[in-house]
């Protein structure tokens, strides 16, 4: 598999997926230097006249002359055999922009009727952090990070802020400036303590002493 590796690195990619895509979305590409389309979500791009920088996947999700309208519309193409592969096409996006060690990574269209699937996104928050790069799933009702050491963030537009463990046990967990404080506390997978939390003040800081912690601000 043949990848050009961009020059210069890019600093924040964003890897659109074919699960939900709203318009809203198409927003974030003017903090990004690099967008990948992953299968159908490639497709979005093209058709909202977004020219993704690198087009992948396996392309069982668009139709024969959707494909070749990818093929022609992306600046890189790669298509996968949709039998002979290990990976799904967010992670194959995922893996090729990781390789690259970008300040952050932005995932879209990574949530929606699939459960399995948005749960083996999630999942690629960790591997992202333990790569020492920045990753955050958004979709149009929530924004999903993690953290095994802390995290500030200022005032987000959505109104809940919730905690879930994302290894067995997370420790030595401290928030500030929320409207439920915690000290030194520890949630176990199955807890439901972390749970709609919200913001108290404009910026709020999340500190792990050991673990993985997903912090998710949603609305409804």
């Amino acid at each position: 598999m043949l990848i050009h590796t961009p020059e210069p690195r890019p600093s924040h990619v964003i890897i659109y997926a074919g699960g939900q895509l709203g318009d809203s979305m198409l927003t974030l590409l003017k903090t990004a230097d690099y967008v990948i389309g992953a299968d159908r979500g490639a497709l979005f791009l093209i058709q909202h006249h977004i020219q993704p920088d690198l087009a992948v996947g396996d392309f069982d999700s668009v139709q024969e002359n959707e494909r070749i309208w990818i093929r022609e519309q992306s600046r890189q193409y790669i298509d996968f055999d949709a039998v002979d592969k290990d990976y799904t096409d967010t992670e194959l996006a995922f893996n090729i922009a990781l390789e690259w060690l970008p300040e952050q990574i932005t995932l879209c269209g990574v949530t929606g009727t699939r459960l399995d699937h948005t749960l083996a996104n999630i999942h690629l928050l960790r591997k992202a952090l333990d790569a020492g790069v920045a990753c955050r799933i958004v979709d149009d009702h929530n924004l999903i990070m993690i953290t095994n050491s802390a995290l500030t963030l200022t005032r987000q537009p959505f109104p809940y802020i919730s905690l879930l463990p994302l290894s067995s046990v997370v420790t030595g967990i401290t928030l500030e400036g929320f409207a439920y404080p915690l000290t030194n506390a520890t949630l176990q997978i199955g807890q439901s303590l972390g749970i709609s939390n919200e913001f108290v003040n404009e910026e709020v800081t999340i500190t792990v002493t050991d673990g993985y912690l997903l912090v998710m601000c949603s609305r409804d």
